[in-house]
C-alpha cells in the first residue's frame, strides 16, 4: 500500500467514525464535497481534532478552512503536508 493509500484509508476511517456523512464514506469520490454529503462545521471540528490525535499533527491556523476538510483529497493534501515524511 503506498503512503497515498495508507492516508486515504485511515481518513476515510475518521470520517466514518467522526464525519456525520449521511452517505457511506467508502463509496465517495476522493474529491467528492464532504459538506454537500453531510458533514457539518461541529463535525468537521471533530474531523480536525480526531485527525490530529490520528496522525499526531496540529492544523496551523491558516489550515483552518472549510476547503481544507471539503474533501478526502484536500484532507489528504494537508495531512501530507503536516506529516513528516
Amino acid at each position: 500500500m503506498t503512503r497515498t493509500e495508507e492516508l486515504e484509508t485511515r481518513i476515510r476511517g475518521i470520517l466514518r467514525d467522526h464525519g456525520h456523512l449521511s452517505k457511506d464514506v467508502a463509496q465517495l469520490a476522493a474529491d467528492a464535497d464532504l459538506y454537500q454529503s453531510g458533514m457539518t462545521s461541529h463535525a468537521s471540528v471533530n474531523v480536525m481534532l480526531a485527525l490530529e490525535g490520528a496522525f499526531d499533527i496540529e492544523f496551523p491556523d491558516h489550515m483552518l478552512k472549510r476547503n481544507v476538510f471539503g474533501s478526502i483529497q484536500s484532507i489528504r493534501a494537508a495531512v501530507n503536508e503536516l506529516i513528516p515524511a
